[in-house]
């Protein structure tokens, strides 16, 4: 199982934490952030914590866009996509590394559950792409 860097249930990580835990990969992590919210204002920021630890959900009143759990110096953006949200990242430009991860997710009723693994500029320009296809389905 996937866990979040903070698994102290009785401490939220405030930014400082996210940004130690993180180094260089925070300013990856807050372009994502900061691209969801560009587009879509009414989102909102939910931190929770779970038997994974701390993680972080970039959510509207309706779904959750993209979920965010903290690694040491990395994290993972995670998707629910639905058939035509494959479909169409499928068929985008993004890497064939990540096109295998969602090929190969189990398919619930929900949709498929994707985690990406962001440790890299190339990595992070692939997942906006997928936050777009989220945003607009």
């Amino acid at each position: 199982m996937d866990t979040s860097i903070f698994t102290d249930k009785d401490h939220a990580p405030a930014r400082a934490d996210l940004t130690q835990a993180l180094g260089k990969s925070y300013t990856w992590w807050q372009e994502l952030v900061n691209y969801v919210f560009e587009q879509h204002p009414v989102a909102k920021e939910e931190w929770n914590f779970s038997k994974a630890g701390w993680n972080c959900r970039i959510k509207d009143s309706k779904r959750v866009i993209v979920y965010l759990m903290p690694g040491n110096g990395f994290f993972r953006a995670s998707f629910v996509l639905g058939a035509k949200a494959t479909t169409v990242i499928l068929e985008s430009d993004i890497s064939e590394d990540i096109k295998a991860t969602i090929t190969a997710a189990k398919v619930y009723a929900e949709g498929r559950g994707v985690r990406i693994e962001v440790k890299d500029k190339k990595t992070l320009q692939s997942v906006i792409k997928i936050a777009q296809v989220k945003l607009t389905m």
